[in-house]
């Protein structure tokens, strides 16, 4: 199992923002591979992060090889104020009561 952490200090979003940002959640959930995500503020909510999981690191390679992913990305800094993808193995989840994890769902 991949997560892929999307951390980001936001900036202002427009129109073309929330298109581009529906397409692209559109294919990570068209993908296979693709088993949820999380998405967290920071403390005093300077900074995002959006984790998400794939089977595969081939999974997350197909996600990110999308015209439309690759043309937001070259656009970042007209929302953004800059990002940090942090990519990492998930060894293990665990939950307990009520706060399931979307890889426990699937």
């Amino acid at each position: 199992m991949i997560s892929a952490t999307f951390i980001f200090a936001p900036g202002t979003y427009d129109d073309e923002f929330h298109r581009l940002d529906a397409i692209i959640m559109g294919v990570a959930e068209a993908n296979p591979g693709y088993r949820g995500c999380e998405r967290w503020w920071n403390e005093n909510r300077s900074q995002r992060s959006v984790v998400y999981y794939f089977d595969s690191l081939d999974a997350l390679r197909a996600f990110s090889a999308d015209d439309t992913h690759k043309h937001a990305k070259r656009e970042y800094s007209r929302w953004y104020e800059g990002y940090r993808v942090v990519i990492a193995e998930v060894l293990s989840t665990h939950s307990a009561g009520k706060l399931e994890h979307p890889l426990n769902n699937n």
